[in-house]
């Protein structure tokens, strides 16, 4: 099993990225979307350093709503 954390896209830099989530930002590998259309403003789930897969705002929102109830239960 892997977590994948939703970070929204703030540049690109060919194969790179800069995101963030929470006021974090990280350097991230755009190689495994290779052929997708990503661009600053877009939602990604990033997996140790990788992004993984584009999502849509509202699901990087609700993920992160659900991170939030499991770290304050």
């Amino acid at each position: 099993m892997c977590l994948a954390v939703p970070m929204k896209i703030k540049s690109v830099d060919g194969f790179n990225a800069l995101c963030e989530a929470k006021g974090i930002e990280r350097e991230v590998s755009l190689f495994m979307l290779q052929g997708e259309d990503v661009t600053p403003g877009d939602h990604v789930l990033v997996h140790v350093g990788y992004a993984i897969q584009k999502v849509s705002e509202e699901d990087a929102r609700l993920a992160w709503e659900l991170f939030d109830e499991i770290e304050n239960a």
